[in-house]
């Protein structure tokens, strides 16, 4: 095999791990609600400034990107982000800002971000939380303590 082959081969094999535990994020809350209730998983909704929010982006950087928090999550929440970026590069589609307002408006009125509400399959607020400084498994056990 040529030293080309080589570094392509191994390059695909470091992508296939960098992508066992990528997050599965709704952006429509009635398509997770669904998913939720046919697989028994909470939801958790999460409302952040993608591009503005620092605590919104530790919480991305610290929790929601490690592979921790990631193999947890696939397996027992469904994850639903309402983002509000504002940044013209990072503009959202009519369609989606428009689904995150009606969002925000029932669920995050008083504009906190980010805002991390957990909810069970009947569309009860269990909890609600944000930003902390915990490690990923802490997080986790944080996030259940208001499911149990």
């Amino acid at each position: 095999m040529t030293l080309k082959k080589s570094i392509l081969l191994a390059l695909f094999f470091i992508g296939q791990l960098t992508l066992t535990y990528s997050q599965d994020w709704k952006l429509d809350f009635n398509t997770a609600l669904k998913t939720a209730q046919g697989s028994n998983r909470t939801i958790i909704l999460v409302f952040s400034g993608s591009d503005w929010c620092a605590p919104c982006m530790k919480l991305e950087k610290e929790i929601w990107e490690t592979d921790t928090f990631q193999k947890y999550a696939n397996e027992n929440f469904v994850m639903v982000r309402a983002d509000f970026p504002r940044k013209k590069t990072n503009k959202l589609s009519k369609e989606q800002e428009e689904k995150n307002v009606q969002l925000a408006e029932k669920y995050n009125p008083n504009g906190y971000f980010p805002a991390v509400l957990i909810i069970d399959e009947n569309k009860k607020i269990l909890g609600n939380t944000g930003y902390k400084k915990l490690t990923p498994q802490e997080y986790i056990e944080h996030l259940n303590s208001f499911i149990e």
